[in-house]
């Protein structure tokens, strides 16, 4: 038996077409689910002689998924305002205009993972490609589930083959890679003991864990500050906030090329996630009662990242700790209780998911031609790779919120809303933009210009047109949300 509701505004006209509009999102989002579980078997069942064909299916149904998902946009925008909510067999989902950003980006990002590797074969292809689509539904089931229970089961399944993703087809040396994967797992699911409980005492105070009920449900002040203190626990770990960004470095570095972009791009907007569908409008007292220590933790981690960054000899490590300064802005803004830093935090967490893993890809794209990722061995890249050395230097503009790009507006939205709260705060915040700039332009510097190192970086050809277009389409996003950021921001209806 099928049940679709809807609440509105009174805003989105006839009900009839918005319940038809709603049916077909739902609709395409069971699919979707159906998509997974038919090619999971395909993959089983071809030959691992015939591995290309194997790809070429994955990168065929994430096409599909992502095209399905973005054509639904439209369906969600005359929705707006309402929220589609459907329950079948017990299973709740909700597709709105807070789960649609993150699915677009999901939805965009993991194609890329399969382009990637396509001319590498790993000991285990088929063993990679299945683990990266648990993972892809794993995530579509976060973004679309409207039961905390049924939350909490994805949220930390996601753990299983993200772990071994980092520790099987990660770098080459072994002990390191083991060594991260454990750290990864063993910080993220600690923090996640916490929203265990939380949800636990939920369900025997409220007797639902269903997140359209809990909404309408008055928690008490002390209530508030338990669960929030228990939901913050687990979602800071996931961003990461300071102090538990410990994992983060050595999990990019020995990750694969595919897992970063994960991690950046998807992972670490888990915790922003369950900020604004739980934290934020389930307990509105304990939000304001712990901004002060949400601000400080928040600035502590902008300035300690950034400065962190200078000292890095590793690539991807320079990038990681500037995904933590980010992620940090983003929470920054998110709690602010300001709309226009509200606005700028949403924009900045959908620019980071895009120049993030952009830099990485570069980095992996490195990797491969030179078998390292130490800065000291580059130098003078522009003369020998200049197509690749536009990409770089205009996603590292990007990286430190150059205008023009995405994350210059976004950035620009978070100041100007938190400078309206606190001012003090946007004085310390903002000397992020400095150290960005110095750590970036340092880097660009380094590896981009100066003398060919010619005992190490020569003999090795420009970006083959597989590379340029794995690239392009992320360029292109990252100016056009930078130039026309209202496209976005008027969708969410946050303009």
């Amino acid at each position: 038996m099928l049940g679709c509701y809807g609440l509105g505004d009174g805003r989105v006209g006839p009900r009839a077409r918005w319940a038809r509009g709603v049916s077909s999102i739902l609709t395409r989002f069971y699919m979707l689910y159906t998509l997974f579980l038919l090619q999971a078997l395909l993959i089983c069942i071809i030959p691992l002689a015939k591995v290309n064909i194997v790809k070429e299916l994955t990168l065929i149904i994430y096409c599909f998924i992502f095209i399905i998902t973005l054509s639904s946009g439209s369906i969600i925008e005359t929705a707006r305002g309402g929220l589609s909510y459907c329950e079948a067999l017990g299973f709740g989902f909700n597709v709105d205009l807070i789960s649609y950003p993150f699915l677009l980006l999901t939805t965009f990002l993991f194609p890329f993972c399969v382009i990637i590797y396509w001319n590498h074969h790993f000991e285990d292809m088929k063993g990679y490609l299945l683990t990266l689509t648990s993972i892809h539904i794993l995530l579509l089931i976060i973004f679309t589930t409207t039961n905390l229970f049924f939350f909490y089961i994805a949220f930390e399944g996601l753990l299983i083959p993200l772990f071994l993703l980092i520790g099987k087809w990660g770098s080459a040396k072994l002990e390191s890679k083991i060594i991260a994967a454990f750290q990864f797992f063993f910080y993220t699911i600690m923090g996640s003991f916490f929203i265990l409980i939380g949800i636990i005492y939920i369900y025997y105070t409220r007797g639902t864990t269903d997140i359209e009920i809990l909404n309408i449900t008055k928690f008490t002040i002390n209530e508030q500050i338990f669960l929030f203190i228990a939901f913050f626990a687990s979602f800071a770990v996931k961003i990461p906030m300071f102090p538990f960004h410990i994992w983060l470095p050595s999990a990019h570095v020995e990750a694969p090329t595919a897992g970063s972009v994960i991690l950046a791009g998807i992972l670490l907007k888990l915790g922003i996630y369950g900020f604004i569908r739980f934290s934020i409008p389930l307990f509105p007292y304990a939000n304001t009662y712990f901004y002060p220590l949400i601000e400080t933790m928040a600035i502590t981690g902008i300035i300690y990242s950034s400065l962190s960054t200078l000292c890095q000899l590793d690539l991807k490590k320079v990038i990681a700790y500037a995904s933590i300064a980010h992620m940090n802005m983003v929470v920054l803004g998110l709690f602010s209780q300001n709309i226009i830093s509200y606005a700028g935090s949403i924009l900045m967490m959908f620019s980071h998911g895009l120049v993030s893993p952009a830099l990485f890809i570069s980095i992996g794209f490195l990797y491969d031609r030179h078998s390292s990722r130490l800065i000291k061995y580059y130098s003078g890249l522009a003369n020998i790779l200049p197509i690749f050395s536009v990409f770089f230097f205009i996603f590292t503009l990007a990286n430190f919120s150059f205008p023009f790009t995405s994350s210059f507006v976004a950035e620009f939205l978070i100041m100007l809303g938190l400078w309206n709260t606190s001012p003090l705060a946007t004085l310390l915040a903002s000397s992020s933009v400095i150290l960005s700039l110095l750590y970036s332009l340092w880097l660009a510097n380094r590896i981009l210009f100066g003398n060919l190192d010619y005992t190490h970086n020569v003999g090795y050809n420009d970006l083959v047109s597989r590379e340029f277009h794995i690239l392009l389409p992320l360029l292109v996003l990252t100016l056009f949300l930078g130039l026309f950021p209202n496209y976005f921001l008027s969708f969410l209806a946050l303009r």
